[in-house]
């Protein structure tokens, strides 16, 4: 009589362990952040996702010279958006993805030299302030249609995305810089996040005309209004540095962005 019991058993267990993972599988939007070589052939993707956060994959056998693995590979390029059906494990540090599509497929961002700069920016603003995986179902919407809308930006707009997206994103992460800029409260007192009368007694701290374009910038909703800002290239690395000093008094451990030079030397308007 053991010899049935044991056939029964079996199956059982098998069936119990392949309920499980189908319950730890989930559909999400998720927008590459960072690809890190591991091992021979894989890597390990960091992904800001909508259901999630910030999440670590492993992704095996995509760094070969096949094409099929080419093309997956081409899928993680930094500043992609997916769409993922994946594995999640609470538990785990490192996750694993069982299916990865196009969510919006690029027409310039990785072929434009200036917007793809502008794109390696915003993504390296998201991996430097995203460093635990709190879901934020709104930063992601904010971070996928500034995306979208710089893919089809004009110059002139695209030129003005990085300190739009910086002094925007501070909102969604609890930082956000109040506009109560007036004639009298016209420096921008970076380490308070408010405008101010008169120089602080810190070196952190802006004044005119950087103020009032960052107060103009914290008025504009939509992307396509940024061609409003009449601002040069000069006045951008300005503000760009400014933004930089914001986020490093705010971040823990934020450092230097990488981007920032890249990005000054392509646009140039």
């Amino acid at each position: 009589m053991a010899l049935p019991l044991e056939i029964d058993e079996q199956p059982t267990a098998l069936y119990t362990i392949n309920y499980q993972l189908f319950l730890n599988l989930f559909k999400t939007n998720g927008i590459v952040l960072r690809t890190l070589k591991y091992g021979e052939t894989s890597v390990i993707v960091s992904i800001f996702t909508d259901l999630f956060g910030t999440q670590s994959y492993l992704v095996n056998g995509i760094r070969t010279s096949s094409k099929k693995a080419q093309s997956k590979a081409n899928l993680f390029q930094p500043g992609a958006i997916l769409q993922l059906v994946v594995y999640h494990n609470e538990l785990k540090k490192l996750q694993r993805i069982k299916e990865t599509n196009w969510k919006y497929l690029y027409e310039n961002i990785f072929f434009n030299v200036a917007k793809n700069a502008v794109a390696m920016f915003i993504v390296e603003l998201l991996w430097k302030c995203l460093k635990q995986p709190e879901t934020s179902h709104e930063l992601f919407q904010f971070s996928e249609d500034i995306l979208i809308h710089l893919d089809l930006s004009s110059e002139t707009e695209m030129a003005n995305y990085p300190l739009f997206f910086a002094i925007h994103l501070a909102t969604f992460l609890g930082l956000q810089i109040t506009d109560n800029y007036s004639a009298l409260n016209n420096v921008l007192d970076l380490q308070e996040g408010l405008f101010i009368a008169g120089k602080p007694q810190h070196p952190y701290y802006v004044e005119e005309p950087y103020s009032n374009i960052s107060s103009q910038l914290l008025k504009i909703m939509q992307p396509h209004e940024l061609v409003q800002i009449k601002v040069n290239k000069d006045v951008r690395r300005v503000m760009m540095t400014a933004f930089q000093n914001y986020y490093a008094l705010h971040i823990q451990d934020f450092g230097v962005m990488k981007s920032v030079p890249v990005l000054q030397a392509v646009i140039s308007g």
